[in-house]
């Protein structure tokens, strides 16, 4: 049994994995669960081999045999040797676990004073992330450096959500009207898949984010970029795009520099830079933008936003405006 766990402990890694931890929330967290799952393991086989012994005695003894009133002394005394054996380990063990988890959970939560702040907030079904000191927020995606401390602060505008990148923390949920933390330190660079890990409704399953970690100049360089209005159109048809884009998605999206700025989607100031449409529905790609755009009902049912069928003409144009959008 234990050359099949660790063969599938060893098989289940990924960029959303708890087994393939590349933070050090989701590293402490991979060790206690290690305790745990070893621990139990091997009290299941001792009590496994003295089920099996006890069988095999009994088949040994003889079926005419009077049955005993009580067993002989030195039996009995070995009986109770086994009991105080027994409820020592047990107890041995239950106090192991419990000053682990005291441990862990400490290390869990300590909050450093030089961490990174950013702002998470889910909505239905899009998390909105802004980073504090910042001029600008992004959508579904934080970026970070590499092994410094990240302090997530967690609200929620309408359910509860909640905010799980197995491969570098454990789960923290977003609830109404109450602000929650999380640390995170991503200890890799990569690119790593998070979820909402609370049922929020009927595209719960699409809800999903990604955590770029990367040097510390790559972030310094893509806040740089992030912190840029959007790019004027160059062309005519990105300038006919960009007028489509103020006629029909401006009342609920932004990008910085439009006079007019909605406020209940995502930032789209530089969406063709990100990895994703639809918080991971979809992989970021113009034929891929042009679906969500004509029928994101059809992508994704019941989200805010409605299918516009818009003319081949004007489709073209409003996807040449968004690719500028880096």
């Amino acid at each position: 049994m234990c050359l099949v766990g660790a063969l599938l402990l060893s098989s289940c890694s990924g960029f959303q994995s708890s087994l393939d931890p590349n933070g050090s929330g989701a590293g402490a967290i991979y060790g206690i669960w290690h305790l745990f799952f070893w621990t139990c393991a091997a009290v299941f086989l001792v009590v496994v081999v003295g089920l099996i012994g006890a069988m095999l005695r009994g088949r040994h003894s003889p079926s005419d045999a009077p049955p005993q009133m009580s067993p002989e002394p030195a039996r009995e005394r070995r009986l109770d040797r086994l009991l105080q054996v027994g409820i020592a380990a047990s107890v041995a063990i239950l106090l192991v676990f419990t000053l682990a988890s005291y441990s862990v959970g400490t290390t869990l939560f300590y909050s450093p004073e030089n961490a990174l702040d950013v702002e998470l907030t889910g909505h239905r079904w899009w998390w909105e992330v802004r980073y504090p000191g910042s001029g600008f927020a992004t959508a579904n995606e934080i970026h970070v450096p590499v092994g410094t401390p990240v302090r997530l602060t967690l609200r929620s505008e309408d359910v509860i959500h909640s905010f799980w990148v197995p491969n570098l923390h454990g789960k923290m949920d977003l609830i109404p009207g109450q602000t929650n933390r999380l640390v995170l330190t991503a200890e890799r660079a990569g690119i790593y898949r998070g979820q909402c890990a609370e049922f929020c409704g009927q595209q719960h399953a699409f809800m999903a984010l990604y955590v770029v970690a990367a040097p510390e100049p790559e972030i310094s360089r893509w806040r740089e970029r992030e912190n840029r209005p959007a790019a004027e159109p160059a062309t005519d048809a990105g300038k006919r795009g960009r007028q489509i884009f103020a006629d029909n998605c401006a009342v609920c999206h932004t990008i910085r520099g439009f006079k007019e700025a909605g406020k209940v989607a995502p930032d789209l100031t530089h969406v063709a830079s990100r990895l994703s449409l639809g918080a991971g529905r979809l992989p970021n790609s113009r034929g891929n933008r042009a679906g969500w755009i004509v029928d994101a009902q059809g992508l994704k049912p019941h989200v805010y936003m409605p299918s516009f069928p818009l003319p081949p003409d004007d489709l073209q144009a409003l996807l040449d405006y968004l690719d500028t959008l880096r």
